[in-house]
């Protein structure tokens, strides 16, 4: 069981130059090659919103900003990784003062919308991290500070008790999740997972809905905003993502509440199989990403209409991508306005059940259709639901707006298909 987890702190983020109304799509890395004008130019044409691990390189900044881009820096503050195997020592290696400084000899530029702290901190570090956030966030005017966290995978199950102290600072990921959201005053969580990643083609998959379980329930515990990074590039050379499998993760992400999505690597980073390769140019990565991203950007006014409350897993019974995760399967999917919904094949489906931002009375249901992961027999699925008497109801999908056909009195139907992210409102 999950710690009971509330909020504790106000936060301090600031919403300067990123617009927190909208889905915002990042990417990792933007090497060197990559930073003339016709290749920031189709960064944006690829969908991309804002750029992290960049550099404060003013040329590449200016053209970012031309086209409105932004980017989170890494080569200002301190950075602090645990590879560093120095866990705990944080306050030690990096006081305040580095950081202070730091940033008072740093010039603005309207392109940076954030820092980078560092990445994947344990959580012996958050106290410190949580001071130099409130202090960076006072002296630089119009950045954020940004960090990300560990994947569940860091503390795997043959991992001793020590060895998973050593990595989370924590005995387990749901502790870890818990110390950050009682020390660190940012109004958001993000974290990484590469479900596509490894190595032996292993089912990574009920450990991803896992994490994703933790990480939103906090989040909606907190009021936090979930912040993702997924997986475009791969691990080996021979396999490249599919735009199935682009959206897999980002529409079961969606259904779990996330609002900032972040694609790693857009050029090198790490790994192979980039949107861009060594040599500048796009690879098969590129209109499979700005496909994707579209899709993303379309649904987002409706999307950020609502918030997250739950998420259900509907007809999982009979499949590998809930094994060993604890997580419950159900027949239909029930929240008090959508009712019975379930696709007629019992096919997998991860339902966010959401409540409108403005309290309203309005709602609705984001689904994904999550029989076929790694997209190898793609096909359709008809659901079926009831709602609510006295709602009106509208079904949209990234590339339009979904009809949602009515059987009989109180019976209402639309398809969809696999790995296809579908939100339905009842207004």
């Amino acid at each position: 069981m999950s710690p009971v987890i509330t909020q504790s702190m106000p936060y301090c983020t600031k919403h300067a130059r990123m617009d927190r109304s909208r889905i915002n799509i990042g990417v990792y890395h933007l090497q060197p090659y990559a930073t003339d004008e016709p290749h920031i130019r189709d960064l944006k044409d690829c969908g991309i919103d804002f750029v992290l691990c960049m550099r404060d390189e003013r040329p590449a900044l200016d053209l970012l900003y031309k086209y409105g881009v932004g980017a989170i820096l890494y080569d200002v503050l301190p950075q602090w990784w645990p590879k560093q195997k120095k866990n705990g020592q944080m306050k030690n290696i990096y006081p305040m003062e580095m950081y202070i400084k730091a940033a008072k000899k740093w010039k603005d530029h309207p392109a940076v919308w954030a820092m980078d702290l560092g990445d994947e901190p344990s959580a012996l570090d958050f106290a410190h991290c949580a001071d130099v956030m409130r202090k960076m966030e006072e002296q630089l005017a119009n950045q954020f500070i940004y960090l990300c966290l560990y994947p569940n995978y860091a503390s795997v199950t043959e991992n001793t008790t020590n060895q998973a102290l050593s990595q989370l600072g924590t005995s387990t990921y749901a502790e870890h999740i818990k110390e950050y959201c009682r020390h660190i005053p940012a109004d958001y969580l993000c974290y990484d997972y590469y479900v596509y990643s490894s190595k032996t083609n292993a089912n990574k998959v009920p450990k991803y809905f896992e994490n994703l379980q933790v990480t939103a329930d906090a989040c909606t515990a907190t009021n936090r905003s979930l912040w993702i990074t997924l997986q475009v590039n791969s691990k080996l050379p021979e396999l490249w993502i599919s735009l199935n499998q682009l959206r897999y993760q980002a529409y079961t992400s969606m259904a779990f509440g996330a609002e900032n999505i972040i694609w790693a690597c857009y050029t090198g980073g790490w790994w192979t199989n980039q949107v861009i390769d060594s040599a500048g140019n796009k690879t098969e990565q590129y209109p499979k990403l700005q496909q994707v991203n579209k899709e993303i950007h379309a649904l987002s006014p409706v999307y950020m209409k609502y918030r997250r409350a739950s998420t259900s897993f509907v007809g999982f019974d009979n499949t590998p991508w809930l094994k060993g995760s604890g997580i419950p399967s159900a027949a239909e999917h029930n929240d008090g306005v959508f009712a019975h919904l379930h696709a007629t094949d019992h096919s997998p489906l991860v339902i966010g059940s959401m409540l409108s931002r403005n309290a309203d009375g309005t709602h609705a249901v984001f689904i994904c259709s999550a029989d076929d992961p790694n997209d190898k027999a793609p096909c359709k699925h008809t659901l079926h639901f009831t709602v609510a008497p006295g709602k009106r109801l509208k079904a949209h999908s990234g590339e339009g707006e979904v009809p949602v056909r009515q059987i009989d009195t109180d019976t209402y139907s639309i398809t969809i298909q696999s790995c296809q992210g579908i939100l339905i409102e009842a207004i």
